[in-house]
């Protein structure tokens, strides 16, 4: 790779420094906050990367400071590269984590905070002390990697939002299950197709459409459900279904977990359903940060304990 040094040398690392932080908070006054200089400073630096950009850069408008199409193209490249430039003059090649001092954000389904929380909680409690976990529910997932608002996400279901520098490590996979209250519904495993149609349903869902993958599934055979219900809630599902006469249809490791507890029937669906994915997400930035390494391998490491193995569960 040739590098034109004349060129690069109008810039300082300083400059580069104040970019990130304008695009990250869209504001002089926070950004200047963030790397610690004065406003004029700041506003001052701002000026300087509008004449060798030759582009605006940010824009006023009604709802704040506005990037333009130039910035947003140079917002994930640049943070990439400077964090790459902090682990090369970094002295911290190791994370210490028995003595680190930390907090990681993550995103997760409540489903998955469920089945996954407990573990990571123990791991990071025996293993790291200083370190504090925050988790979030998924919302504009990508969005809040790339704002630096997250650390990690942990999604279901395939990712077609995600740009190339949103890596990207499979945890394992996720079958479904029907649930239902036997008594109630008067009906036993396995549940007919028949049955499945004519019984009212519970949704679990994030978006405001009411539709799930098991309506499109039905749907492409000319069939359709009665969904009587729809909440975001996936944990609320189970005992929703154990006061009514529903059947609902969720992951297979859930479903297994609250059936034990609530004392619920479960049944294979009966209609062919594609197992999920169950993935891991962060942003290339932290790639190679020892911090984030340990966390990543954490995460993957309970992941295998609670049954996400690469495999159906």
């Amino acid at each position: 790779m040739s590098i034109d040094h004349i060129n690069l040398s109008r810039f300082d690392l300083n400059l580069l420094v104040a970019l990130d932080a304008l695009l990250l908070e869209r504001s002089v006054t926070r950004a200047a906050v963030r790397v610690g200089l004065r406003q004029s400073a700041m506003s001052h630096n701002l000026a300087r990367l509008r004449r060798l950009l030759d582009d605006e850069l940010l824009t006023r408008g009604p709802d704040g400071m506005r990037p333009t199409p130039r910035a947003l193209a140079l917002a994930d490249p640049l943070r990439i590269t400077l964090a790459q430039i902090t682990n090369l003059v970094s002295r911290d090649e190791t994370f210490d984590a028995g003595r680190a001092e930390r907090r990681f954000r993550i995103a997760l389904p409540d489903s998955a905070e469920v089945l996954f929380g407990p573990a990571l909680l123990a791991h990071v409690c025996e293993t790291a002390p200083g370190v504090r976990l925050r988790l979030y529910a998924i919302d504009r997932l990508f969005d809040e990697l790339d704002a630096d608002h997250l650390d990690l996400g942990i999604v279901y279901g395939a990712l077609p939002e995600g740009r190339t520098h949103h890596k990207q490590r499979r945890l394992g996979t996720d079958s479904f299950l029907c649930m239902f209250n036997a008594a109630r519904v008067g009906v036993s495993p396995p549940i007919s197709l028949e049955d499945y149609l004519q019984l009212p349903h519970v949704l679990s869902s994030q978006g405001r459409g009411g539709q799930g993958i098991v309506d499109a599934a039905l749907a492409s055979i000319g069939l359709r459900r009665n969904v009587v219900l729809t909440t975001p809630h996936f944990v609320a599902v189970p005992f929703l279904v154990a006061g009514a006469a529903v059947v609902t249809t969720m992951h297979s490791k859930l479903a297994r977990f609250f059936a034990g507890t609530l004392g619920l029937s479960l049944s294979p669906v009966p209609v062919e359903l594609r197992d999920q994915p169950v993935t891991l997400v962060w942003h290339a930035s932290y790639d190679r940060d020892p911090a984030h390494i340990w966390l990543r391998r954490a995460v993957m490491r309970v992941a295998a304990e609670v049954g996400w193995d690469g495999g159906s569960v």
